[in-house]
């Protein structure tokens, strides 16, 4: 384990990694990345999935017989992504028994094509807990309006749940409203909660990237709201986690719903390669990382508890924005709508690719 990575965990922060192809899997690649103490977790979603296939021969022995036997795109793919999802969760096993049900998950999405379909989610988010069949898998669910009760039902149902796609922090409330409400629903029904674990994705840099296009090129602003963003929900999540209400729910064993930081590859190069780690390190946190952005943190990244640090700094950024007639919440909105469309799009490309194949 680097340095870096080994403070940052001393930290509380796990790092989890946006990857998942299947010779990752079958080499002993993300065993060793495990055993070094690199990642404690991974994520995958639509695009991930699409990249593996499309760019890798990775597959094509799997995808013969299913071809062979006349399955259509969207079967044939459920049936790879959970094979590679089953083998990801019995190679995070070990750390999963060890840290107690802290780390060690596997994230699958459900279908972008149900981010407004509540019904819909909460159904397919059961199917595939039930599919899988692994106590460590965590079925991403999208942060949409749809997925909030799908998200409420499905912590209900005992299943664990990473809500993907937040982007502002009145979304970021009814999210975390959503996990204690389905735990609640829970305790009412005289079900445990100790076993239901759940993360909350808040998007990073993304937020960077909208809001530059918007400020002129001398702003003091630039490349500084997407940080200011996630310290404040981080404001957020502290404050929920010592409210009567969680409180009550510790008393049956419940967990922290941990906030994640996704989309964490710096999108603009004129910023620090690891400005979304550097930047965002402290307790009960995870931040899922691309392989680049993984490798730049072990080489140069520098681990210091910086996600409670200049906390008036973040609300003034947020404030200075407003002020110049830019509107945060228009940004948030517009991002999880383009996140939607992108993650829809990613999964019938992959359809396609399968096809092709």
């Amino acid at each position: 384990m680097s340095n870096a990575i080994k403070e940052l965990t001393a930290l509380g922060q796990s790092i989890w990694y946006d990857n998942i192809q299947r010779k990752l899997l079958e080499n002993g690649e993300l065993a060793a990345m495990i055993e070094r103490g690199d990642i404690r977790g991974v994520t995958s979603n639509p695009s991930i999935f699409q990249k593996a296939i499309a760019d890798s021969s990775d597959y094509d022995n799997a995808l013969k017989p299913l071809l062979a036997d006349g399955w259509d795109a969207e079967k044939i793919f459920w049936e790879l992504a959970i094979k590679d999802i089953q083998d990801a969760c019995d190679i995070f096993a070990a750390l999963y028994k060890e840290s107690e049900g802290g780390d060690g998950y596997v994230s699958l999405e459900v279908s972008p094509y149900l981010a407004n379909d509540s019904e819909g989610t909460a159904k397919q988010a059961k199917e595939l807990w039930e599919r899988v069949n692994r106590p460590n898998l965590m079925i991403k669910i999208p942060a949409t309006k749809a997925g909030l009760p799908a998200i409420r039902e499905t912590i209900a149902a005992g299943i664990n749940v990473n809500v993907t796609l937040i982007f502002s922090i009145e979304r970021y409330r009814e999210v975390m409203d959503a996990y204690l409400s389905g735990l609640e629903d829970r305790v009412l029904a005289e079900e445990s909660i100790e076993n239901v674990h759940s993360v909350a994705s808040f998007f990073i840099s993304r937020l960077d990237s909208i809001i530059d296009d918007q400020l002129p090129e001398i702003s003091p602003l630039r490349g500084k709201i997407a940080v200011a963003n996630a310290k404040i929900a981080y404001e957020a999540f502290q404050e929920v986690a010592s409210d009567v209400r969680f409180g009550k729910l510790q008393l049956v064993r419940a967990n922290y719903q941990r906030p994640l930081w996704a989309s964490t590859s710096t999108k603009n190069p004129d910023y620090p390669d690891t400005l979304y780690l550097d930047e965002l390190i402290g307790p009960a946190t995870v931040n899922t990382v691309p392989p680049a952005t993984l490798d730049a943190f072990i080489d140069h990244g520098k681990a210091s508890a910086t996600l409670t640090a200049d906390m008036d700094a973040a609300h003034q950024a947020i404030n200075d924005l407003a002020a110049a007639g830019i509107s945060l919440s228009q940004a948030t909105q517009d991002l999880e709508d383009a996140g939607v469309e992108s993650f829809a799009d990613a999964f019938t490309s992959l359809l396609k690719t399968i096809e092709e194949r």
